[in-house]
C-alpha cells in the first residue's frame, strides 16, 4: 500500500487569514479535549494527595490547552490528508478558515504556554509529563507512527492515555502504580476504539494512503485483533479493583463494562463479510465511549466515596 508523502498544503503558508474564535476553537479538537480533561480529572480526584483548588483548576486548564495544543498542531501536519477524508475535510485548515502558518503558530505558543504555567505552578513532574504527551502526539504519532505503521494506533495511543497520569502527578508531585493502571486502561482501549472506526471509513483511509489495520491486514484480521484487545481491556479495567485502589463496586461495575465491550467485539468478530453496513463495527465504537466514560465515572465516584467514608470514621 503506498504511503502519503507530507507535501506542502499550507504547511509553511503563514499568510493571514479571515479566521473566527470559532475557527480556532475548532483546531483544539474540543471533543477529545472533553475526554482529556475528563480522565486527567479522575486521576487527579484519586490520588492520595489533595490539590489546592486553585491549583487543580489551574493544571486542568493547563491539560486542556495542551491537549488542545496537540490538536493543533496535528491539524496543522495533517492538513493534506484532512483534506480527502469525508471526516475530516470540514476541519479548519483544508476548510481554508485558517492557514497552515496561523495553526503551527496557535499550537506552539499554546504548547509553551501550557507547559511552563503546568510546571512552575505546580510542579515540573506533571509539566513534564505533559510536555512528552505533546511531543508524543505532534511528532511521534501524527508525523512518523501514523504515516508509517499499522499500529499507529497501537503505539500512538500512548499519547492520550498519559492525562490521568498528569493529574495524578499534579497532585502528588510522582507517578504510582495506581495512575499507571489507569494509563493502561485507556492504552489498550485505543486500539479496539479506532479500528472500530476504520472498519466503517476504510475508504477514507484508503484515499489518503493513512495505513489502518483494515487496509493493510484487512477487516478479518482487524476483527481479530479487537477482540483480542477486547477481552485485555476488559481484565486490565478490574485491576483497580483487584490491587485494592477501588471497592467490589467498582470491580462490578468495571466487569459489567468489561463484558459488555466482549460483547459488542464478539458481534464484530462474528459479523458477516457482506454486512456492508457495518453496524457492529459502528455499535463497537459507540459503545467504546460508553465504556472509557463508564469506566473512569466508576472510578472517580468510588474514589470520592472513599475519601467521604474514610473523613467521617475520622
Amino acid at each position: 500500500m503506498a504511503l502519503v508523502e507530507k507535501d506542502s498544503y499550507e504547511a509553511t503558508s503563514f499568510q493571514l487569514s479571515e479566521a473566527t474564535a470559532s475557527d480556532y476553537l475548532a483546531l483544539l479538537k474540543p471533543r477529545v479535549m472533553s475526554l482529556v480533561v475528563f480522565t486527567a480529572f479522575v486521576g487527579m480526584l484519586a490520588a492520595p494527595v489533595p490539590l489546592n483548588p486553585m491549583l487543580a483548576v489551574t493544571a486542568i486548564i493547563c491539560i486542556a490547552v495542551g491537549a488542545g495544543a496537540s490538536g493543533a498542531l496535528n491539524m496543522w501536519y495533517d492538513a493534506d490528508i484532512d483534506a480527502v477524508m469525508s471526516r475530516t475535510k470540514t476541519r479548519p485548515i483544508p476548510a481554508g478558515k485558517v492557514t497552515g502558518g496561523e495553526a503551527l503558530g496557535f499550537g506552539l505558543v499554546l504548547s509553551a504556554m501550557s507547559v511552563l504555567t503546568l510546571g512552575v505552578f505546580v510542579n515540573w513532574v506533571a509539566g513534564s509529563l505533559l510536555a512528552f504527551t505533546i511531543f508524543f502526539y505532534a511528532v511521534i504519532y501524527t508525523m512518523w507512527l501514523k504515516r508509517w505503521t499499522p499500529q499507529n494506533i497501537v503505539i500512538g495511543g500512548a499519547a492520550g492515555s498519559f492525562p490521568p497520569m498528569i493529574g495524578w502527578a499534579a497532585a502528588t508531585g510522582s507517578i504510582s502504580l495506581e495512575s499507571v493502571i489507569l494509563f493502561l486502561i485507556i492504552f489498550l482501549w485505543t486500539p479496539p476504539h479506532f479500528w472500530a472506526l476504520a472498519l466503517f471509513k476504510s475508504g477514507d483511509y484508503e484515499v489518503a494512503g493513512i495505513p489502518m489495520m483494515p487496509n493493510v491486514a484487512g477487516e478479518e484480521s482487524t476483527r481479530r485483533q479487537i477482540f483480542a484487545y477486547a477481552l485485555l481491556v476488559a481484565v486490565v479495567g478490574v485491576l483497580p479493583w483487584y490491587f485494592g485502589f477501588a471497592s467490589f463496586a467498582y470491580g462490578v461495575v468495571a466487569l459489567a463494562l468489561g463484558a459488555g465491550f466482549i460483547w459488542y467485539s464478539w458481534k464484530v468478530l462474528s459479523m458477516s463479510p457482506q454486512d456492508s453496513s457495518m453496524r457492529p463495527a459502528k455499535a463497537l465504537f459507540g459503545f467504546s465511549l460508553l465504556y472509557l466514560f463508564g469506566i473512569f465515572a466508576a472510578y472517580l465516584v468510588d474514589s470520592v466515596v472513599a475519601r467521604f467514608l474514610l473523613a467521617a470514621g475520622a
